[in-house]
């Protein structure tokens, strides 16, 4: 099964693109210098996390999939701002407001685009504050930037041996019809949203995760090894405990990107504790493996194991620190 199953997944996961963040990394290195402290501002993660008087301001951006801006405007201006707000809360912060940058042929594209950014805009209460706007484009592209704050940070430098891996997700929802996403969030009452996405910082500041990273476009197991390679560490997951919603099948959910979902490392006596706080807001939230030492991401089904990516030999975006920074907690 687990053979048949990596066989089916991996390709489509796109670790390939995910490797081209190497060349980032070949030119900054693992990290760069504070200008005012001097202190290492860490790359890799899913935001620049700027020491900032008693917290940090966090510095993110995305680009959208080029085919969803041409096929479904709407839904990639929606996105645009989903997966930088996302960024933002999976590092245990609040975002203050994003940016754009937008290229298109008509302004009739653009108009849509701006649709979807506006209406995600006020569903997660965060402002579009200005940008780059050109409709004169041989093309349609579209990238946001995103600035949010934190007092206590999720770093995925931060996860550690004999922690639990944990997924937390919502699983009502719908599949997009033409591409890999689920859709949890443009029918979700914006209120419900918001309160879901505000038990990151929460869970932050009562120091309750190791760390955290949400599920990119690489699914949950391009995303899991992310955090493995910056973390330094590895796991053990076991893929019949991921949850998942009961019409999609396994191999379509591996390679989702989910709209709500979030990877943390957790220290066994937190578990119960952070569980309860997803369960009272209707979220989903399982332990799905275990941190361990040895790079590599181990998947596990029953008696049957085999090894994902090995990070000791073949790395992934290249961005890892040997140890963890101050703010990680203890297993």
């Amino acid at each position: 099964m687990l053979t048949e199953l990596i066989a089916q997944v991996r390709p489509a996961l796109g670790l390939g693109q995910k490797q081209d963040i190497q060349t980032a990394a070949a030119h900054l290195g693992r990290y760069v210098p504070h200008n005012q402290t001097g202190s290492p501002i860490w790359l890799g993660d899913d935001c620049a996390a700027i020491p900032d008087g008693q917290g940090y301001l966090l510095l993110a951006a995305e680009g959208l999939w080029p085919p969803l801006v041409v096929s479904d405007p709407w839904f990639a201006g929606w996105c645009g701002v989903l997966v930088n707000v996302s960024d933002i809360y999976a590092m245990g912060g609040r975002p203050l407001a994003v940016v754009d940058a937008l290229w298109s042929p008509s302004t009739e594209q653009a108009d849509q685009l701006w649709q979807g950014m506006v209406a995600a805009s006020q569903a997660f209460n965060v402002p579009i504050v200005g940008g780059h706007t050109n409709c004169h484009s041989p093309y349609g592209a579209l990238s946001v930037a995103i600035l949010g704050r934190a007092t206590q940070l999720l770093s995925s430098f931060a996860a550690q041996p004999g922690q639990v891996l944990v997924l937390a997700t919502q699983l009502t929802g719908q599949l997009h019809p033409q591409y890999p996403f689920w859709d949890a969030a443009t029918q979700a009452e914006p209120a419900a949203l918001q309160r879901q996405l505000g038990l990151l910082p929460y869970l932050a500041e009562q120091g309750l995760c190791g760390a955290g990273k949400d599920v990119s476009m690489g699914g949950i197991l391009g995303t899991a090894l992310m955090l493995l390679e910056t973390s330094g560490c590895g796991a053990v997951l076991d893929v019949a405990a991921i949850p998942r919603p009961a019409t999609v099948p396994l191999a379509t959910w591996l390679r989702c990107f989910p709209s709500y979902g979030f990877l943390l490392s957790v220290p066994p006596a937190h578990l119960q504790t952070v569980q309860r706080c997803f369960a009272q807001e209707g979220v989903t939230c399982q332990a799905i493996g275990q941190m361990v030492n040895q790079p590599q991401l181990i998947l596990k089904s029953g008696t049957e194991t085999e090894v994902f990516w090995d990070l000791s030999a073949q790395p992934l975006t290249g961005f890892t620190t040997p140890a963890p920074p101050a703010h990680g907690i203890a297993p």
